[in-house]
């Protein structure tokens, strides 16, 4: 989740900028702040900030827990189509992106290259941060660059889709535009329920 609508809206009375954690993941959280909060409000974020680390990257790369305190870099960049896939969702509403790297002890320098020249690729920046060993000194670098990339006017802030689309179709643009999928199924119990829902008046809500 995140936090109230009545909370965004006053810190942007009180602060030049107003940072908003949207959850878990741009697949899930992101997902919806954006289609839910962001819609319902008519705030439109100028930028957003995708947080990785280097653990996780390369547990998703296929590497056990145990050994998640070596290097290894092609582990590394097997998992990193994870982190490419939250980039592209988060571009697909608008909105640029800043790679925030949660740097750890047992992170290695090639480690950190490898995540670095990935992200140029993804034409997205990239930002190594220190902050649990440095407190905010860790984390300049990152505010710059989120405060440079917001300032920058390359923010074209959209829905995933528009509020008249059917529920059904709704869920099936989220799965096959931000998970990659084919397609949706369901048992026809779950089709007969979304048919009510959307008999009764509630086909415009996200």
């Amino acid at each position: 989740g995140c936090n109230s609508v009545i909370a965004t809206q006053t810190a942007l009375k009180l602060a030049d900028y107003v940072v908003t954690e949207a959850g878990f993941g741009a697949d899930l959280g992101a997902e919806k702040f954006f289609d839910i909060k962001c819609r319902k409000t008519g705030l439109k974020p100028s930028a957003a900030v995708i947080v990785a680390t280097i653990r996780a990257l390369k547990m998703h790369g296929g590497i056990a827990k145990e050994d998640l305190g070596k290097e290894n870099v092609e582990a590394l960049k097997k998992g990193i189509a994870n982190l490419a896939r939250h980039v592209e969702n988060v571009k697909g509403f608008g909105v640029p992106p800043v790679v925030a790297i949660n740097r750890f002890s047992a992170d290695t320098d090639a480690e950190l290259q490898a995540v670095r020249q990935a992200c140029a690729e993804l034409h997205v920046e990239a930002i190594e941060c220190n902050h649990w060993a440095e407190g905010s000194a860790g984390t300049e670098t990152l505010a710059k660059a989120v405060v440079a990339r917001a300032e920058s006017g390359k923010a074209d802030f959209r829905t995933l889709y528009p509020d008249d689309l059917p529920l059904w179709d709704k869920v099936r643009t989220i799965a096959q535009t931000l998970y990659g999928a084919q397609g949706i199924i369901a048992d026809k119990k779950i089709r007969d329920q979304f048919a009510e829902f959307q008999k009764a008046g509630y086909g415009h809500y996200p």
